[in-house]
């Protein structure tokens, strides 16, 4: 006889690089999003469900870090032998959209939209396979105007969730400029692809890597802590110069205004509201002097490259029309070390950072960093329809800026449970419910305790496991006297922890009413 063995069981735990996310994760998500909804819902964009799947070829290959056709992708043949794969983002099937629809849409389309996406990247602390994101785009105007209604709608959200002003920058570079800096170090060109590739994806990683980092890549490579080695885009010394000119942009512009306002400069397009004429006007308007000293700098880098030149053009009349709705570069400035690693920008790009500081996990002070970003992308839709379709959108992390809601305290969300109705006896259930009905009604979030009631402890550490604010008691006594008894477990649990008798006394946590006084009482409680 055959000696089978049982099959194994599978383990209960979630793959790598996945997550779970429970009531109150969910709760506050929702709450914070329909708060950003609401904003852009103001601005006029309407809501868009897109397929969590789509081909491999509507997708394309855009991710950053790529090297090989669909890596990056959860991919998968189709028994029609299509490629199809999870979405990695959600402006590639904007673009299938706009594209599939452009008869049926308005033009300018601008639509919002929310959901998960899926990486097959490798997963690190903080860093998964399945994320949320947030976007917003505007499909079929080539006006800068729809990037600076983008980035002021940006901020609007950011404030809307509970990011105050002062605790965030948003930081508007332009492609252009940088294809001015790859023009001017000899890498454009059709030839230079794959290096051009490599840069953009070193200056994105500034942050992380600091300058040295960056260097390493531009040069010959660099091996990080666990010792892989990234290969470099292979850059001569003079050529990752001008590089770093464009990368250190901020830095070099700060040390010049130390030195003293820059000299008025014909060749700047687009004055920004900025007069230069004498020392006080120039202390007064010190954030758009700001502005003005960056493309300066840019004008000094790249201007005499056509492409440089018409970035920064774009970057100027950008700033003009924020400044005319109110955004400061207290709020949003122009900032070059912004590059953004996705290979489909082509014009102005922005990115949300916020500036306060947290502790990480060796308890050193830093700041949160980045939670939004995006651009310009006027080819994407081309890739379907044969002919340029202007387009410019922007990304919010959504675990990224929930993580950064918590760490300031400001929870987006009540996490209380349901209110709790316990059973006393089971031949009761009716009544229960009864009581449970008449609370939702009332708008009140109620449920009835649907385990074994024949332990009425365990029902209160059920009660207390939910989050719950109040337990509803009725056993054969109360109901023969037409009460109910509400235990007030939050306040309990005060009492419990630190109250004095005298508090006990002015305010019991437990209280009989009458039946018929449930709703009332219960909301009267949750008031207080």
């Amino acid at each position: 006889m055959a000696n089978d063995k049982p099959a194994r069981r599978p383990r209960a735990e979630t793959p790598k690089g996945f997550r779970d996310y429970f009531g109150a994760e969910v709760t506050e998500r929702k709450a914070m999003l329909d708060k950003i909804t609401a904003v852009y819902h103001r601005y006029g964009f309407d809501p868009l469900e897109t397929s969590g799947v789509e081909t491999v070829e509507a997708l394309g290959k855009f991710l950053p870090d790529v090297d090989r056709p669909n890596e990056g992708v959860f991919a998968w043949q189709d028994e029609d032998a299509d490629w199809l794969a999870l979405r990695y983002d959600l402006t590639a099937p904007l673009a299938r959209v706009a594209a599939q629809y452009r008869n049926d849409l308005p033009s300018p389309y601008r639509r919002y939209a929310m959901g998960p996406v899926w990486r097959n990247e490798k997963p690190g602390p903080g860093r998964f396979r399945q994320f949320y994101q947030c976007d917003a785009d505007t499909v079929g105007s080539g006006s800068v105007a729809a990037d600076a209604e983008i980035c002021a709608m940006l901020s609007d959200a950011l404030e809307a969730a509970g990011i105050e002003r002062g605790d965030y920058v948003i930081k508007v570079n332009n492609r252009k400029v940088l294809n001015g800096v790859m023009e001017v170090a000899g890498i454009a060109g059709d030839d230079k692809e794959a290096e051009r590739g490599i840069v953009l994806r070193a200056i994105d990683k500034f942050d992380r890597l600091g300058e040295g980092g960056v260097r390493a890549l531009l040069g010959e490579g660099r091996k990080d802590d666990s010792g892989d080695f990234t290969k470099g885009a292979g850059l001569s010394e003079a050529q990752a110069e001008k590089v770093m000119g464009f990368v250190n942009a901020s830095r070099i512009v700060e040390s010049e205004l130390r030195d003293g306002p820059p000299r008025p400069d014909d060749r700047i397009p687009g004055g920004m509201g900025l007069t230069v004429s004498n020392p006080t006007e120039q202390s007064e308007h010190a954030g758009r002097l700001w502005n003005w000293a960056v493309l300066d700098h840019l004008m000094r880098l790249v201007g005499t490259t056509d492409i440089g030149f018409e970035g920064i053009k774009e970057l100027g009349e950008i700033a003009d029309l924020l400044k005319g709705q109110g955004y400061g570069p207290d709020r949003i400035r122009i900032d070059p070390s912004v590059v953004r690693g996705l290979g489909y920008y082509t014009g102005p790009v922005y990115e949300a950072e916020l500036t306060f500081e947290i502790l990480d996990e060796k308890g050193r002070k830093r700041q949160f960093g980045s939670v939004a970003g995006g651009g310009r992308y006027d080819d994407l839709v081309k890739r379907f329809t044969g002919q340029s379709v202007p387009a410019t959108g922007v990304s919010i992390g959504v675990d990224r800026l929930l993580a950064a809601l918590r760490a300031k305290g400001r929870g987006v969300a009540d996490s209380a449970g349901p209110v709790v109705v316990t059973v006393m006896d089971r031949d009761r259930m009716a009544d229960y419910m009864g009581m449970v009905g008449e609370l939702r009604a009332a708008g009140i979030r109620a449920e009835v305790y649907l385990g074994n009631p024949k332990n009425f402890g365990n029902q209160l550490k059920y009660a207390d496991k939910r989050q719950s604010p109040i337990a509803v008691i009725q056993g054969g006594n109360e109901a023969a006297a037409g009460t109910v008894i509400l235990k007030d477990l939050i306040l309990g649990a005060k009492i419990a922890a630190s109250a004095t008798l005298e508090e006990w006394k002015d305010r019991p946590a437990q209280v009989e009413i009458p039946r018929a006084d449930l709703v009332a009482a219960v909301q009267r409680m949750l008031a207080q």
